[in-house]
């Protein structure tokens, strides 16, 4: 162990400072906190019937993105020993020896604590308590335990990932309501068929990390099956903010424009399966996502009339 630590440190320590940055950028997943933060910002706008507060946007941007690589940290740290073991993320930050976990721990506390001060001071409580929520929901429940513990992981964990907008909803209004559960709901439905669609391509690395993800436990044709029968869940949920007044009929053409594409793709990918279509169905189920979002921040102000 302190051989490990010790060639550790040394590798480290030949890094140049430029490098030494970059890989603790890496460990806080930039690409996935970017969609993070953008579906918190539609939030933050979607909340309010006009522009939102320019101090208050800044503040909790900056604190929720916060939060979210410090998650993201964390998970690398504890995911060190499996990470090892795929051929996915071997080459991550801690598990090839590039940064120490200590120093990543320290890192990600630090991250937290400066997140935590900036939303409870800055913006309100119970955005900081959401957040921090959120955190330890993704971090440690599902990164520990639900990870490990059921195929159904990725379904129950990710309530904390669908939590973004909420937390960009309470950081303007300072309260819940049934909208911002609606944009809560659609990413919680989205999900499974995003999340799947990269386990069916990489399931050997699942399988030899022994995480019992859906295509290990169940099979191939199981997981597309569920993969196909939560889209359609997807698309049906993403067209109740029109049934509630909340979009309008921009809106609805958008989503279901998107919605049948995403169909189309899981049913292709539930009749002839392959790792490049499963690729393509994930690549989109995240431009999906992201159009999904863009179009509702467009609907909401159009309706308002007021031009971003």
């Amino acid at each position: 162990m302190t051989s490990n630590v010790s060639t550790r440190s040394a590798a480290t320590a030949q890094l140049p400072t430029r490098s030494i940055l970059q890989e603790y950028y890496r460990i806080t997943k930039p690409r996935v906190v970017a969609l993070i933060m953008f579906t918190a910002i539609a939030g933050m706008f979607l909340a309010i019937p006009g522009l939102p507060d320019f101090a208050t946007l800044i503040f909790a941007t900056l604190g929720i993105g916060l939060a979210s690589a410090a998650g993201a940290a964390v998970n690398h740290i504890l995911d060190e020993d499996k990470d090892s073991q795929m051929m996915r993320t071997r080459n991550r930050p801690i598990p090839s020896g590039r940064i120490e976990t200590r120093s990543a721990l320290i890192f990600a506390c630090l991250l937290t604590a400066v997140s935590m001060v900036i939303l409870t001071v800055m913006v309100n409580l119970l955005t900081g308590l959401l957040t921090f929520a959120s955190l330890i929901g993704y971090a440690v429940i599902y990164t520990v335990f639900l990870k490990h513990a059921t195929p159904q992981n990725i379904v129950i964990g990710g309530a904390a990932g669908a939590m973004p907008p909420v937390l960009g909803w309470t950081a303007m209004t300072g309260e819940l309501s049934s909208d911002a559960f609606l944009l809560f709901l659609i990413i919680f439905c989205w999900t499974p068929p995003h999340f799947w669609a990269l386990a069916l391509y990489r399931h050997k690395d699942y399988q030899n990390a022994n995480i019992p993800m859906l295509p290990v436990t169940h099979g191939q044709k199981f997981t597309r099956l569920h993969i196909l029968l939560y889209t359609v869940l997807l698309v049906a949920v993403s067209v109740m903010p029109f049934a509630t007044g909340m979009f309008g009929w921009l809106y609805l053409a958008v989503t279901s424009l998107l919605g049948v594409i995403f169909i189309i793709y899981a049913i292709r990918l539930f009749k002839a399966y392959s790792d490049a279509l499963s690729r393509r169905m994930f690549r989109y189920s995240i431009q999906y996502l992201a159009a999904l979002f863009a179009v509702m921040l467009v609907d909401h102000y159009l309706a308002l009339g007021i031009t971003l």
